[in-house]
């Protein structure tokens, strides 16, 4: 080791210095930037309170979210709009903050911000306070990145637009409802209108029914007690109608004392009548406002859809409003039915005689065709051949807009000779689709009264050699057949030998006789609609019914019922023996291209199917739901003051008499019997209540409760129809047996 080296004092001394200098140096430098750095952390801190306190003065929630969706820091407000305290939000799930209903759908854009599907969201959501009541607030949520780069998570910013959403909510019931009575209004109940013509369309079975009412005698109620009193009639009036309503169907007021209704899924016109009866019913009850016993009435009119014309919601209104006037023409205080058909044939009544010569020349006539079918073997047996005038302004025409113009003169025979022409042809371009069944066509009295008819259709027939003569029916009025009898049966059976067939049309409507019909070689007779469509109501149109039928099997006529428009039709005409028919609830008239898809795809209702005539013994249980039905619409018109209805006591009403004897004798030993009994003796006993208090000049009381009725008749009848099905599977047992 070599020898150390010593350093002089001096040096050391300078040494010494040098080092407090540079630790001099230094601890100034620490200290100054000591000091700097304690100035920068104050400033943060003061930036970082800025911004708390900035954050919290705001109006609007901010909150930041992390990767994992939870809440990681918020402000004061977010604290306030949610109910709960700083410490409760952070840590916890954003999605907790939304009500159950919406949390899915919240979750789903939560993912795609955060996946950066999408770059930010903006939308409006209702969310959910401590105590879990709802509020709506307007999200903005966007993603944010830390200062290195990474993926931070979340910001959103909510404000709270529950009293806007009110404010809307509010605007929206002051545009579609009526601020008196709480009801639709005009412009809901065109869009309700517009949503059940839609759903009718989809459905093809089912109708709507649009309903046009105005309260009678409500001026008069203004006018005397003033605006107040009259505010609240109208008020009680309209809860009332709401009440008489199903759930789906829409009751509007319109302005003042008018209302409109839609009423779904109707199944017919014939249904919509107890609907009809308790709207009347509901308006004419009377009303209490304060020591006034106010009482007023209703007309109302009525419209259906579809129909034959492609309608629109505010046609269908119009219509319903005419209707209504019709009402209110006819008495008051009742309905009226739109009829469309004779609407047309009033608008378009009635061409020239040279403006048809022209349409004839221009092609602008058209065959519509009405199929005939079996109805409880589902078989298509033929169609019956309808003129149409497709007027080039006006559309399409009935009949009765033009053919009375010209039935007695020759324009007539030309234009029936052109039908029979191109029903001729129809019936040979039917069979490449499979379609091969016979036409029938309408022949007017002026047409049948040529001396040269025979040989023109033999004309005719020889022109079209490709259908068979025997395919081809002419039908002719029983009236028209009446005006000369001898020339019109010399004709027929002319006819005949050509092989072509007859059918008298309208039966029923002209003086019919058994000299005449004998006479007379047609091969089918056709019940006029007007039997047909009201025989579930009119006791004397059943027994026509039932009277010509028995006409038919005697003489060996097929009959064929016209105007099937409903199943409770056709299930009627089976059980009376009629198989055959043709109407609205079967198909419209339609264009014949139409006819051979609509053909391969008809199917008769189940109800027909295999559906067998009742037992002549049992026909008073056929005439017992029309003579009840018709007796209890009696009865509510004679609570409306619109007829006078005598009683009729259950032992002297002829099914009550059929009870006790044949009928007791026949069926009673068999289950429904019994209970048939006891709702015959309960329908007359309402009906007996009814009309006492009616007399007692409890009018309203006694109008509230006619509902009764309908459902203890509609009890009524679906026992009879039980006991019916019975006896028939009893009659096959029975046959089945003795084989």
């Amino acid at each position: 080791m070599g020898p150390i080296k010593r350093i002089k004092y001096s040096e050391q001394i300078k040494v010494g210095k040098d080092l407090a200098h540079l630790n001099r140096a230094l601890e100034a430098k620490v200290a100054a930037r000591t000091v700097e750095l304690a100035k920068a952390n104050a400033d943060l801190l003061g930036r970082e309170a800025l911004l708390k306190q900035i954050l919290d003065t705001s109006s609007v929630a901010i909150f930041v979210v992390d990767l994992n969706g939870r809440i990681t820091q918020a402000n004061r407000r977010m604290t306030e709009m949610f109910g709960c305290p700083l410490g409760d939000l952070l840590g916890k799930p954003y999605l907790t903050l939304v009500p159950p209903s919406v949390r899915e759908i919240s979750q789903q854009r939560m993912l795609a911000l955060l996946a950066g599907s999408v770059p930010s969201v903006e939308v409006d959501r209702l969310y959910w306070r401590a105590d879990q009541t709802e509020f709506w607030g307007h999200l903005a949520g966007r993603r944010f990145y830390h200062a290195d780069g990474t993926e931070g998570g979340l910001v959103g910013v909510i404000a709270d637009i529950s009293l806007l959403k009110e404010h809307q909510r509010q605007l929206e019931r002051i545009a579609h409802y009526d601020a008196l009575t709480n009801l639709p209004n005009r412009v809901l109940l065109a869009d309700r209108l517009h949503q059940a013509m839609t759903l009718a369309q989809r459905r093809g079975h089912l109708l709507v029914a649009v309903a046009y009412l105005d309260l009678d005698g409500f001026k008069a109620v203004n006018d005397q007690h003033g605006h107040e009193v009259g505010d609240q009639l109208l008020m009680t009036a309209a809860t009332r109608m709401k009440q008489s309503l199903r759930e789906g169907d829409t009751l509007a007021r319109l302005g003042g004392d008018e209302f409109g209704a839609v009423l779904i899924e109707i199944e017919d016109r014939a249904s919509s009548v107890p609907m009809l009866g308790r709207l009347l019913a509901a308006v004419a009850q009377p009303v209490q406002v304060g020591d006034l016993l106010l009482q007023v009435s209703a007309s109302l009119g009525v419209t259906f859809y579809p129909q034959a014309e492609d309608l629109d919601a505010d046609q269908l209104l119009r219509q319903a409003d005419q209707a209504m006037y019709q009402a209110k023409l006819a008495g008051k205080n009742r309905y009226h039915m739109f009829d469309a058909d004779q609407d047309i044939s009033i608008r378009c009544r009635h061409e020239s005689a040279q403006d048809i010569r022209r349409a004839l020349s221009k092609n602008e006539f058209v065959l519509y065709y009405q199929p005939k079918v079996n109805m409880r073997t589902g078989q298509v047996i033929g169609a019956e051949a309808l003129i149409r005038w497709q007027h080039p302004d006006k559309g399409l025409l009935p009949p009765d807009a033009f053919l009375p113009v010209i039935e007695d003169q020759p324009l007539a025979v030309e234009l029936g000779e052109w039908v029979i022409d191109t029903a001729l042809i129809q019936m040979v371009d039917w069979r490449p689709a499979g379609l091969d069944i016979p036409v029938s066509v309408n022949v007017g009295a002026r047409q049948l009264q040529q001396a040269d008819f025979v040989e023109r259709l033999r004309s005719v027939l020889a022109a079209h050699r490709r259908v068979r003569p025997g395919d081809l029916e002419l039908e002719v009025l029983e009236t028209s057949a009446l005006e000369d009898l001898e020339h019109v049966s010399r004709v027929i059976e002319s006819c005949r030998e050509l092989g072509v067939r007859f059918a008298l049309d309208d039966f029923g409507t002209g003086y019919s006789s058994l000299t005449y019909l004998k006479r007379l070689s047609v091969t089918q007779l056709k019940i006029d609609q007007s039997f047909v469509r009201d025989m579930l109501d009119d006791p004397d149109d059943l027994a026509i019914l039932d009277g010509v039928l028995g006409l038919a099997t005697a003489f060996r006529r097929q009959p064929i019922a016209e105007g099937v428009e409903t199943v409770e039709h056709g299930e009627m005409l089976l059980q009376l023996g009629c198989e055959v028919a043709q109407g609205y609830g079967i198909a419209r008239p339609m264009p014949g291209g139409e006819l051979p898809g609509w053909a391969a795809a008809w199917r008769p209702d189940p109800a027909w199917v295999g559906r067998s005539p009742v037992n002549r013994d049992d026909f008073p249980l056929l005439f017992c739901s029309v003579e009840h039905r018709a007796w209890i619409l009696a009865i509510a018109s004679h609570l409306r003051g619109e007829r006078e209805v005598p009683r009729m006591d259950r032992h002297h009403c002829r099914f009550g008499a059929w009870l006790v004897a044949e009928g007791h004798s026949r069926h009673g030993a068999q289950p429904a019997f019994a209970n048939i009994e006891s709702l015959h003796r309960q329908l007359h006993a309402l009906a007996d209540e009814l009309m006492g208090l009616n007399a007692l000049g409890r009018n309203s009381e006694a109008l509230a409760r006619v509902h009764e009725l309908h459902d203890l008749r509609d009890a009524l009848l679906a026992r009879i129809k039980t006991l019916l099905s019975e006896t028939r599977l009893h009659e096959l047992f029975s046959m089945g047996g003795r084989s």
